[in-house]
């Protein structure tokens, strides 16, 4: 009788433990859930508030359209030529893209070469600072002569300024392993290059996403820049257009396509790192 009575006591406490175990998990839930609601709710209406006192001070000022354009009058351009926005959009989009998902492999490639071997390391890497130094905007015309004035051009320049975030973010994460991991590696026998695929590089993964994040919206201006001195499709063959005939409401919106395109290959980077993190246990 006492056994039993004993046990059902049992049963209740854990059954009383499970429901405190499901109500904080549910408590948890709710507060991921409004602080992913506020990280995007945030920004939002940041952007509006700013957007209403662009539109309210340009009204009151009496600022010409030709200088700074009210928010409405870029609105009214994308509305009205929106199909030879989306037109030139989708090159510079493909040409995004293209030199983000060569400078992405690139540089995690110089970067696990340059961790991985010391000579390559003493031999390659500080000409490769030196060779950023140079002001990239200089080189921009030396590649239209070197490579024409067409899609090659213009995604070599792109990858040429934006795989460099990647390879010092890289370099910076494979190198920050900690060295008691890798005294425990060596002392089970671990060659350099397992310890390279099966320590390093999955510590480094926060590094590389963030140099990828870097990369995302340099990718973007690299093409961009192509696009003014030598192009006859684009968003900044547009831009160019636009300006010299002062049509800065015209500009501006494909300014604001440009920022969506840079924001969304930003966010499907985020996206990936944060599918990351979950897969390995690291977010709920």
């Amino acid at each position: 009788m006492m056994d039993g009575i004993a046990k059902l006591g049992i049963e209740d406490d854990n059954a009383r433990e499970l429901q405190r175990q499901s109500l904080a998990d549910r408590l948890r839930g709710l507060a991921y859930l409004a602080s992913g609601a506020g990280n995007i709710l945030l920004p939002i209406g940041f952007a509006a508030m700013v957007l209403v006192i662009w539109q309210a001070a340009v009204v009151w000022a009496r600022v010409p359209e030709v200088i700074l354009p009210p928010p409405s009058a870029i609105f009214d351009q994308l509305t009205e030529h929106w199909r030879l926005i989306l037109k030139h959009a989708v090159p510079t989009t493909i040409e995004t893209l293209l030199a983000f998902g060569i400078a992405t492999p690139l540089g995690v490639a110089l970067a696990a070469a340059i961790t991985w071997s010391p000579i390559f390391n003493k031999a390659v890497y500080p000409n490769v600072v030196i060779f950023q130094l140079i002001p990239k905007i200089a080189l921009a015309p030396l590649f239209i002569v070197w490579l024409g004035i067409g899609l090659p051009s213009r995604v070599t320049f792109s990858v040429f300024i934006s795989f460099f975030p990647i390879l010092i973010a890289t370099v910076a994460g494979l190198q920050a392993v900690p060295r008691d991991m890798l005294r425990l590696c060596r002392s089970v026998g671990a060659s350099d290059w397992q310890v390279l695929i099966r320590v390093r590089f999955p510590m480094a993964l926060p590094y590389i996403f963030s140099g990828m994040k870097i990369a995302a919206t340099l990718a973007v201006i690299g093409i961009i820049v192509g696009e003014f001195i030598a192009s006859q499709a684009g968003l900044g063959y547009l831009i160019l257009f636009a300006s010299s005939r002062a049509e800065t409401d015209f500009s501006l919106a494909c300014i604001a396509v440009l920022c969506v395109l840079g924001l969304c290959l930003y966010g499907v980077t985020a996206l990936a790192e944060r599918w990351l993190r979950w897969r390995q246990g690291e977010v709920p």
